[in-house]
């Protein structure tokens, strides 16, 4: 079953990648401090933030200063996903966007808090 993500570049208090994957209804997202990871070997950190509704999936635009992620929003990457396998502590996704294409792993971090995960493409 493909589903949409969508990968937005955030330009808020300091530049880093926002990645939402649709899920139960709404896209759970993750802020990622350094451009998702094109190429076998790159790692990268992922830290699960809240959920946003399905419709932040087409969001360009500046959040207003004041408000929480205040900056300049736009979309660095968009596309279809599926889900290859799914338990608490790993995503195994495969990724059919723009930029981001083939299969890609999310790995939990166990020791270094309940958010952070490891995002890499793999082979």
């Amino acid at each position: 079953m493909n589903k949409i993500f969508v990968v937005h570049e955030h330009h808020a208090s300091h530049l880093h990648w926002d990645l939402r994957i649709e899920e139960n209804g709404v896209m759970t997202s993750f802020a990622l401090p350094k451009e998702p990871p094109l190429e076998h070997g790159n790692k990268n950190l992922a830290i699960r933030v809240e959920d946003h509704p399905l419709s932040y999936a087409r969001f360009e635009g500046t959040i207003p200063e004041g408000q929480y992620g205040a900056g300049k929003v736009i979309i660095w990457d968009q596309g279809t996903y599926d889900i290859i396998k799914k338990d608490e502590s790993k995503y195994l996704l495969y990724f059919a966007g723009n930029k981001l294409k083939g299969e890609y792993t999310m790995l939990k971090f166990a020791k270094a808090g309940k958010n952070n995960w490891l995002f890499f493409k793999n082979k």
